[in-house]
C-alpha cells in the first residue's frame, strides 16, 4: 500500500490562507507557503505549476467553500423572504466562524492574481459568479422584481449588506458583534420588502 503524502494539498493550502489573512497575497509564496507547512519547496511545485496556480486554488477553496453554505442558505425555505435572510445570516456566520478566510476574500479575485489564472481556474470562477447572478435573480423574481433595479436591490440585500457589516469589522481589527447576525438579517429584510416596501 502506497504512504499517503505527508503535505497534502490541503494542509499547504492551508498555510497559504493563514499567509494571506497576515500578511495579504503579496505574502503567498511558494517558499512562505513551503515554510510554514515545514515542507520542501518541491512538495508545492509538485502540487502547484506555480505562484499562480497556487493563488488561484487558494482563492477559489476559500470561495467555494462559501458558496457551498451561501447557496444552502438561499434554497432553505419556500419564501424568499426568509431564504434572503437565511443568507445574509450566513455571511456573517461563516465570517465569524472562519475569520482568516473571511480576511482573504475582503481582497477580490485580482488580487490574487486572477489575470495570470490558467483557463481551468477561471472556468471555475465564472462558474460560480454565473451561479450567485442566476441564485439572485431567481430569488428576486420569487420577490416580484419587475427590472433591473429590484433585481439590483435584492443583490445588495443579500449580497453587499451582510458583507459590509463583515468588512468594516475586519478592516477596523475588531471581532464581529455577537449582533451582528441579527442586524445583517434585519437589514437585508427591509431591503427585501421591496421599492419603498413591497409589503
Amino acid at each position: 500500500m502506497a504512504r499517503p503524502p505527508r503535505f497534502d494539498t490541503s494542509l499547504l493550502l492551508d498555510a497559504a490562507v493563514q499567509l494571506a489573512a497576515a500578511s495579504g497575497p503579496s505574502g503567498v509564496t511558494m517558499s512562505a507557503v513551503a515554510a510554514a507547512a515545514g515542507a520542501p519547496s518541491g512538495s508545492l511545485y509538485h502540487r502547484f505549476a506555480g505562484r499562480s496556480a497556487l493563488l488561484a486554488e487558494v482563492w477559489l477553496r476559500t470561495v467555494e467553500r462559501f458558496q457551498e453554505g451561501y447557496f444552502t442558505a438561499l434554497k432553505s425555505s419556500p419564501d424568499p423572504r426568509s431564504a434572503g435572510r437565511a443568507a445574509a445570516r450566513h455571511v456573517v456566520a461563516w465570517c465569524r466562524a472562519h475569520p482568516k478566510e473571511a480576511a482573504l476574500l475582503l481582497y477580490g479575485a485580482e488580487s490574487f492574481g486572477r489575470d495570470g489564472w490558467s483557463a481551468d481556474h477561471l472556468r471555475r470562477a465564472d462558474e460560480g459568479n454565473r451561479r450567485v447572478y442566476a441564485t439572485v435573480t431567481e430569488l428576486a423574481a420569487a420577490l416580484g422584481a419587475t427590472g433591473t433595479q429590484d433585481t439590483e436591490q435584492v443583490a445588495l440585500a443579500v449580497i453587499d449588506v451582510p458583507l459590509s457589516l463583515v468588512r468594516r469589522h475586519l478592516r477596523g481589527g475588531s471581532p464581529l458583534p455577537g449582533h451582528a447576525e441579527e442586524l445583517a438579517e434585519r437589514c437585508t429584510d427591509a431591503l427585501l420588502g421591496g421599492p419603498g416596501g413591497r409589503d
